[in-house]
């Protein structure tokens, strides 16, 4: 009996003590009465208690002075892994340092703080997005079954692919100044969950124009001349965005394409304009 009330005093602590994200030496004192309670209470051995002392000693020098802790095993534990994971590309790198770290960076922290996450508003979806979910969603998904598009037709059915295209699927993130729903992140979201339960070429279908295809890298970086040509195109599926990713030598890895695209001049239809010349390999 004595034994488990030791072992539930223990367990209780150390949870107490990681939940708390203690220091080092919190936890070698926390393990060295444990050691002492057990010993008092002739639980252990007095050889075992030695021993388990001796190796907690060893540990609690190694592991609670930084420097010899980097010396000792930190330095060690980087190399084998430097030599394990391949280097981080230019490209890479800047995707890294781009861009704002939201809440999610409270999680490695090692302790976050929740009351963070309550006080962010909960999105919501304006009348015309939840008309819209509640409508033209509803009645594309009625159109399909995953069954016959992925084993009969082996494609979405024309009219499908119509229907998209006139009631802006495919430029739900486009403004609606050139012609799309203009609708949030949220909206877009939803719509996606929405259309995932019925058929997955559907939503694959919708999902990548608004993600992957390029209407916000143009509404961002576009010239204007640009943005009035291909935006309100892209909203109405008179082009169809795709996202190459392929290769022979990496199969569907984004991060490991060794293909490269070079800004150049060059002619095309008979004059000289600004383009990438590729080096695509299939």
């Amino acid at each position: 009996m004595l034994t488990l009330v030791w072992l539930g005093v223990v367990v209780a602590g150390f949870f107490a003590l990681a939940y708390g994200n203690a220091a080092g030496w919190l936890w070698t004192g926390a393990i060295a009465a444990a050691l002492a309670a057990a010993w008092g209470a002739h639980l252990m051995p007095l050889l075992v208690v030695i021993v388990l002392a001796g190796l907690l000693v060893v540990l609690a020098i190694s592991l609670n002075f930084p420097p010899l802790r980097r010396a000792l095993i930190s330095d060690g534990v980087l190399a084998v892994f430097r030599r394990i994971l391949p280097p981080m590309t230019p490209t890479e790198r800047e995707a890294i340092e781009a861009g704002t770290v939201g809440w999610d960076a409270e999680l490695f922290s090692g302790r976050p703080d929740w009351g963070k996450l309550l006080a962010l508003p909960a999105p919501k979806l304006t009348a015309e997005e939840q008309h819209f979910l509640d409508h033209e969603c509803e009645e594309l998904c009625a159109m399909v079954t995953d069954w016959e598009t992925t084993h009969i037709y082996l494609d979405l059915p024309q009219p499908v692919w119509q229907y998209i295209k006139d009631k802006g699927f495919l430029g739900m993130i486009i403004p609606k100044e050139y012609g799309g729903l203009g609708f949030s992140a949220f909206a877009h979201s939803q719509v996606v969950v929405k259309l995932a339960s019925r058929c997955s070429a559907l939503v694959v279908t919708v999902m990548v124009p608004n993600s992957l295809g390029p209407g916000e890298l143009l509404m961002h970086y576009g010239t204007d001349e640009q943005k009035r040509y291909y935006l309100p195109r892209l909203a109405k599926g008179l082009e169809i965005p795709c996202f190459a990713l392929t290769n022979p030598h990496a199969g569907s890895d984004a991060a490991a394409i060794p293909d490269a695209g070079i800004v150049c001049m060059g002619e095309y239809q008979g004059r000289q304009v600004l383009g990438l010349r590729v080096t695509w390999e299939k």
